[in-house]
């Protein structure tokens, strides 16, 4: 959440990034950090295939949970003024709401032994 958070606040001020395709970026830079972190702490040594490919089938997989996140989020900063005032209201809100399908999916077809 705080790297999805850092990179739409750099997006949106740096490089007058919307707050929906500024968070699409910040979606796809914290995907892959999570991507990193479940590598390397939450389910190491459960690799199978390359890298390239174990982190193309983390995005697929998390693309739904990616997808409800978006919604809670565009739903929030859209109907909600002190959200869109503050999208890391939607952020939060959305990482919540997409934090469990994310995980029980990736255990099941990411991050296993080979």
């Amino acid at each position: 959440m705080f790297v999805d958070a850092a990179v739409l606040m750099l997006l949106m001020t740096m490089f007058g990034a919307g707050l929906y395709l500024g968070r699409v970026g910040s979606f796809l830079c914290a995907a892959t950090f999570t991507w990193w972190l479940n590598r390397s702490i939450t389910f190491r040594g459960l690799h199978s295939g390359s890298m390239v490919e174990q982190w193309v089938r983390f995005l697929g997989v998390n693309a739904v949970g990616g997808l409800v996140n978006f919604g809670v989020y565009a739903l929030l900063v859209s109907q909600v003024a002190t959200a869109a005032r503050f999208p890391v209201i939607g952020i939060a809100a959305g990482s919540l709401c997409g934090l469990g399908f994310n995980f029980v999916f990736s255990r099941a077809l990411v991050f296993r032994a080979g």
